[in-house]
């Protein structure tokens, strides 16, 4: 009996939102210069959508040097990737620094409401202290808008056509840009979404679902299988799936 899993990388993290963000930076072939997070995971298989990764906050400014040296019409293929917490703690400086040297780059917020890389910590944008105390929200797309950024959408970071068409308009932009691709941390939820199953007579064996690296998707008997402990309910296997063979459990034989 053949048996394959997705290659583990950000496959590990479960819960996380990223991984359609990291699906599509690779399809579109972008140089992508990434950050601290959980979302550093996107450099590992099966994704492999990292191209650089040195420091907290050092997205922008790779982003940035990398259309200084290359020019403009190269940053048309580059991104800076960081994530909400990060962004807040030392990302501004870098996104002030672009507007304020004429960069016309795109930088993609992964807005999962938590600093979920170091135990799941509030920070300014979810409107509460560390100590969860309420506290003063801020608004990430005004903070890019008061740094000078008139290009801002938000995106939905389970909706693979909204974000391949947002990435494509922005890199597209000769001006500074920002995308916020926003879904809270799966473990914030109180309630786990519906999960979801593959439909052994429609499927086509053509192993696309495993290209998003799901740890809970795996490939056995001539078709592919998920695992409901692990599905989070994301539905991103549906987007990618040519033959319709993944539905909601229950609904998969209708």
């Amino acid at each position: 009996m053949e048996r394959r899993c997705s290659p583990q990388g950000i496959a590990a993290d479960v819960t996380g939102p990223h991984r359609g963000v990291f699906y599509v930076l690779k399809k579109l072939r972008l140089v992508v210069a990434g950050d601290i997070g959980c979302y550093t995971l996107g450099a590992t298989p099966p994704l492999q959508a990292m191209d650089s990764c040195i420091c907290m906050g050092a997205s922008l400014g790779v982003a940035m040097g990398l259309e200084k040296a290359r020019g403009a019409d190269f940053a048309r293929r580059v991104v800076g990737v960081i994530g909400d917490s990060t962004f807040l703690h030392s990302g501004m400086t870098g996104l002030l620094d672009m507007v304020y040297n004429g960069g016309t780059g795109t930088l993609i917020i992964l807005d999962n409401s938590t600093t979920a890389m170091t135990g799941h910590q509030d920070h300014p944008g979810t409107g509460y202290t560390a100590s969860h105390q309420p506290a003063p929200k801020v608004d990430l797309e005004q903070i890019a808008r008061a740094l000078g950024v008139h290009r801002v959408q938000v995106v939905d970071s389970y909706n693979l056509e909204t974000l391949e068409r947002a990435i494509q308009e922005e890199t597209a932009a000769r001006e500074p840009s920002v995308i916020i691709a926003r879904r809270p941390c799966a473990l914030l939820k109180k309630e786990k979404e519906a999960v979801y199953a593959v439909s052994p007579d429609n499927c086509l064996s053509c192993r696309y679902c495993l290209d998003l690296g799901c740890p809970a998707i795996s490939f056995s008997d001539g078709h592919g299988v998920i695992d409901p402990v692990l599905c989070n309910g994301c539905g991103l296997c549906t987007q990618v799936c040519p033959g319709e063979a993944i539905r909601k459990a229950g609904e998969e034989d209708e």
